[in-house]
């Protein structure tokens, strides 16, 4: 199940398919970036900071409206890759960009309605966050990817990427 699940998460990435043994380096290394951005986005919650809402919001637009220019696939490369001869991480395909744009869209919101006041609707944008980047982190599903699917018409596909399909 394991395997089928990092073969399906790459899928949904928009990742080509290649050997078990690679997609799993290489899905370690897709794995960097989202750890870094949630482990930062729970303290931004715990510590209930705009700042650090706003700034990751601005680092995953970038990513986003400039897929080579990510700097955490940047050091990851240079850094992790190279060192270990693992996998170098290429520019996001479109669902990953779709999904780094949608966690962009809710760590702004979530950002911007904590400078407003509005904590409520800042802990809606934060919960979303949290739960999306639990099922990325522990569960190897992206719901933005899967969103992005959902949205090109895509829902066999879609379904077929989610972690629980056996069919890798």
């Amino acid at each position: 199940m394991a395997r089928s699940a990092v073969m399906n998460f790459m899928k949904q990435q928009g990742f080509t398919q290649e050997p078990p043994d690679r997609a799993t380096l290489r899905f370690k290394g897709l794995q960097f970036q989202p750890t870094i951005v949630g482990s930062m986005m729970l303290v931004a919650i715990l510590t209930q900071s705009p700042a650090i809402f706003l700034l990751f919001s601005a680092l995953l637009w970038l990513n986003v409206l400039v897929p080579a220019a990510n700097p955490f696939e940047q050091f990851y490369n240079r850094v992790v890759a190279r060192r270990r001869g693992r996998p170098l991480l290429t520019p996001a395909p479109g669902p990953r960009r779709f999904a780094q744009g949608m966690a962009a869209v809710f760590m702004l919101a979530a950002g911007l309605t904590l400078l407003q006041g509005w904590r409520t609707a800042s802990y809606v944008f934060q919960g979303l966050l949290a739960v999306a980047f639990a099922a990325l982190l522990f569960g190897k599903f992206c719901l933005g990817a899967y969103v992005y699917h959902l949205l090109k018409g895509n829902v066999a596909f879609a379904n077929g990427t989610c972690p629980w399909n056996d069919s890798a």
